[in-house]
């Protein structure tokens, strides 16, 4: 290639990143950003092309719409799905159909990430119960969840990447004859090769992929690992959603770590507890649990406990409240007290939840509890509690509980109705005048006014560091344009496939960019590969719009190394699953999905 000294400087730069993320030595944020700077310092670039990223219209609808995800966990919506889906399922194969019916449409409408970070749990829960090991379901998890984004604009933020950098390079050369075909994408047009490939996918996974996923019985050991097992009561109040249901329909019998002890009913007590019980307003529940159970208890709508009258019952106000572990001191002088008469509320601006006492199985009601040296407290108390009684002598320890935010049910239809409206806003789009980044800032501002999602929480809920990689990458990426890399580069493929026609040369910018996802990152490689695959159709004379749907599916569907996508490396952990085990599984898959992918594009964008 005949390249200026700059274009020299700019391959060097991304040659270090790649060395960088492939060696594990930097993260990609900062691979990607330093690399973008040093560009800017030395010249290649200026500081507004470093930046430039900033203000893409893909970039500012990602960040909304991790708002909207997190609101509908916040709500309890994605939970709800979640817990429900897997309530009938007895073996590992109806657990791969029910996840194939909901994983891939769910990720089809909300950012797969916070999906897998929802599911994961419930499988590992549902694992431990049946014997199955995690490793079996926890990639099909990561592979539905992938596939499924691609199915419509919204769904994976690589779409949405892409699709803002075709509105710059479409208004950038608007006097080109090839820029019409940059038009933006509709809300469903990726559906018509997304939903195939996810068929494919599908069948894949239940007749050949779950027979190549290892089989890890020690996870089950670490998954299964004992906890401390609290008393709790709860109460079923007369708009609990519960009441009128059997337990078996409850689903109080399917909760992992979690044991109904009895029923009492006005002055009696139902105990054993049969499936066919039929559950009544004021019925109170005891439970025999771990934290992480309860947990899931408590954000039952009108199912609350108890033991102390202190407890804040609605859910908006215990936003401002936390869970908290507390072992009881021998100094303490709520010793020989109570639960009920310690008096909790008055004294530590704190209600007890629930008990737990080494070594014994603790019966009756929580409230007559006599409080004990040793008993460690499930506490409801203020947000400054720990650091407040950390070092109180009445305590020999005090711990808060992760992942115990209340959720908020009362807002749950009104979420799942704002994202309805995301949904139609994007499909009308164009009959309507509004962008994509305005229909998804539009919404994720509704979700924060309206109190789906507080804003602390739903600035929290970004990923930063993704956006940062994101904006690093257009940077590297309009350095391969202005320095003629990407020219030179498209020119070498299309003068190496001149007689091959223009099937051979999508196929090869497919796998140049399958490739380069896997080793860099889904929207790094997306971004990259993007101005080589346009100029490439240029060049051969042909439209660059099935060439830039080559490079957003290639880069969406990484099945081969857990670093490709997010998702991927999310289970890596949780499934006890090795490198090889993601080649084993996704490389066939990957191979498939190709040539279906380079067979469909042509004939759905044609050429």
């Amino acid at each position: 290639m005949t390249l200026e000294m700059e274009g020299w400087i700019t391959l060097g730069a991304i040659a270090v990143v790649f060395v960088l993320l492939l060696r594990n030595w930097a993260s990609p944020d900062v691979a990607m950003l330093s690399a973008a700077v040093f560009l800017g310092v030395i010249g290649v670039l200026d500081t507004g092309q470093v930046f430039e990223g900033l203000a893409n219209p893909g970039v500012i609808a990602i960040a909304a719409l991790f708002v909207v995800a997190a609101a509908m966990r916040e709500t309890g919506a994605l939970d709800a799905l979640g817990t429900g889906l897997l309530g009938g399922a007895h073996n590992e194969r109806s657990v791969l159909l029910r996840m194939a019916a909901s994983v891939a449409p769910m990720s089809a409408f909300l950012n797969n990430t916070p999906v897998v970070a929802m599911m994961a749990p419930v499988l590992c829960d549902w694992c431990r119960k049946h014997g199955v090991s995690p490793s079996k379901l926890l990639i099909p998890l990561s592979y539905l969840a992938i596939i499924g984004g691609t199915c419509t604009l919204i769904g994976t933020s690589t779409t949405i990447v892409v699709n803002g950098l075709m509105e710059e390079e479409r208004l950038g050369n608007a006097g080109a004859a090839w820029a019409g075909a940059l038009r933006p994408i509709g809300m469903f047009e990726v559906s018509a090769v997304g939903i195939p490939l996810a068929v494919l996918v599908v069948l894949y996974i239940l007749f050949i992929g779950r027979r190549l996923l290892p089989d890890r019985r020690d996870l089950l050991d670490s998954h299964g690992a004992s906890a401390r097992s609290y008393l709790i009561d709860m109460l079923v109040q007369p708009d609990c959603k519960l009441a009128g249901k059997t337990v078996e329909e409850a689903g109080l019998r399917h909760l992992a770590g979690l044991f109904l002890v009895e029923i009492g009913r006005g002055d009696g007590a139902i105990s054993p507890v049969r499936p066919d019980e039929v559950l009544c307003a004021r019925d109170i529940l005891t439970f025999t649990g771990v934290v992480a159970t309860i947990v899931d208890l408590e954000r039952i709508p009108g199912l609350v406990p108890i033991a102390d009258e202190g407890y804040t019952e609605k859910a908006a106000d215990r936003r401002e409240k936390a869970l908290v572990e507390a072992v009881i001191s021998a100094t303490s002088p709520r010793l020989g007290r109570s639960v009920r008469d310690a008096d909790f509320r008055t004294v530590y601006n704190a209600a007890v939840i629930a008990v737990h006492r080494g070594g014994q199985r603790l019966s009756g009601r929580v409230g007559d509890v006599i409080l004990r040296d040793g008993d460690t407290l499930l506490l409801q108390a203020g947000p400054h509690f720990v650091r407040a009684h950390r070092n109180n002598p009445d305590f020999y320890l005090v711990s808060g509980v992760h992942e115990a935010w209340p959720v908020r049910n009362d807002k749950m239809v009104l979420a799942i109705m704002l994202l309805a409206g995301l949904i139609a806003l994007m499909s009308m789009g164009r009959n309507v005048g509004i962008s994509v980044p305005l229909a998804a800032a539009l919404v994720a501002g509704l979700m924060v006014i309206t109190q789906c999602i507080s804003p602390a929480a739903a600035a929290q809920s970004v990923d930063w560091r993704m956006l940062m990689t994101i904006v690093g990458a257009i940077a590297l990426g309009k350095a391969l344009q202005e320095t003629g890399v990407a020219g030179e580069f498209a020119g070498f493929l299309v003068s190496s496939t001149a007689n091959m026609g223009p099937y051979v040369l999508l196929g090869v910018i497919y796998v140049l960019t399958s490739v380069l996802t896997e080793c860099v990152t889904t929207k790094g490689s997306a971004v990259l590969m993007f101005p080589i695959a346009v100029a490439a159709a240029v060049e051969a004379g042909v439209s660059p719009r099935p060439f830039v749907f080559a490079v957003l599916f290639a880069a969406a569907a990484s099945f081969v190394t857990p670093l490709g996508y997010q998702t991927n490396l999310m289970v890596f952990g949780p499934g006890g699953y090795r490198f090889s085990d993601y080649f084993k599984v996704g490389l066939p898959l990957s191979i498939i999905i190709t040539c279906a992918a380079i067979y469909l594009i042509p004939r759905v964008w044609g050429f």
